[in-house]
């Protein structure tokens, strides 16, 4: 089960934009950052999505502004968790403080689980907005009220005719006609895809050196267990050692392990052989 992929799996190299786009597709919001579903608010109804009815979704509150108003969101989750019997680790501290890194590895993890539990088919029948407006929370009201509002203004805009429609979207042409004729907007969107590009570069560099530190802690590791008084000596401790110390970059320090424990069992073999013919 996805509740226990560790940190080397494929899950953790998702970009932020595929979240970005999972989350606002799934729960028809208008995210820009993952750092916005620090909150945790969106885990709360992206879990509701994946298993409908478990979370309480009368005590979410999506417009949470303090750190406190977080934490509460927050323990709705770790119940769910509990319910379901997930074995995955929340780091409340960490994610109310609204770091990016921190927010996208969760929300990796999160899009693992649930796609591990619907194959990654969203359910159609799970109506995001109305699951929003359900039980009485302050929060969820005005959220709802907001996403309401939103609708109503796109279905004037879509279902409109006659004159004034007609009349917006020759103005809106127009209007997009002389921006995209103009070099300064054509350069505004370069600068901005450059940008975005930028920042996936730079989260990307974040996941690169937290495997670099994973992987050398590891070597260090063994390399301290090979050092210890009394394995210092032993075959064993030499032949990693040979692999460790290598020099050249294209031998492995494979073949003068393998030699090392070689040796060893051979001489093995003759004290054995000498035992016998005593």
């Amino acid at each position: 089960m996805a509740s226990n992929i560790g940190m080397m799996d494929s899950a953790y190299f998702v970009g932020r934009n595929e979240i970005l786009q999972w989350i606002n597709k799934s729960l028809q919001l208008n995210l820009t950052k993952v750092e916005e579903a620090a909150s945790g608010a969106v885990q709360c109804q992206l879990m509701d999505m994946t298993f409908p009815g478990v979370v309480p979704m009368h005590k979410v509150n999506f417009d949470g502004k303090t750190e406190y108003e977080f934490i509460q969101n927050y323990k709705v989750l770790q119940d769910v968790f509990g319910k379901l019997k997930i074995e995955k680790h929340i780091d409340v501290n960490k994610l109310v403080k609204a770091r990016p890194l921190d927010n996208l590895e969760f929300l990796q993890w999160l899009k693992r689980y649930c796609d591990s539990v619907n194959g990654g088919i969203m359910n159609e029948n799970y109506d995001p907005v109305e699951r929003r407006c359900k039980g009485g929370n302050k929060g969820s009201v005005r959220t709802c009220q907001k996403s309401s509002k939103s609708l109503q203004a796109n279905n004037m805009l879509n279902s409109g005719s006659g004159d004034r429609v007609g009349a917006r979207k020759t103005s809106a042409g127009n209007k997009q006609a002389r921006a995209s004729s103009s070099p300064r907007a054509n350069y505004s969107e370069e600068v901005e895809a450059l940008s975005q590009e930028i920042n996936e570069l730079k989260v990307s560099v974040d996941l690169l050196e937290k495997e670099r530190d994973f992987y050398f802690g590891k070597l260090r590791d063994v390399e301290i267990l090979c050092q210890a008084s009394g394995l210092e000596s032993q075959p064993m401790a030499v032949a990693i050692k040979k692999i460790l110390y290598a020099a050249d970059e294209k031998e492995s320090g494979l073949d003068a392990a393998q030699q090392v424990l070689s040796e060893s069992l051979d001489s093995v073999h003759v004290a054995d052989d000498d035992l016998l013919a005593d």
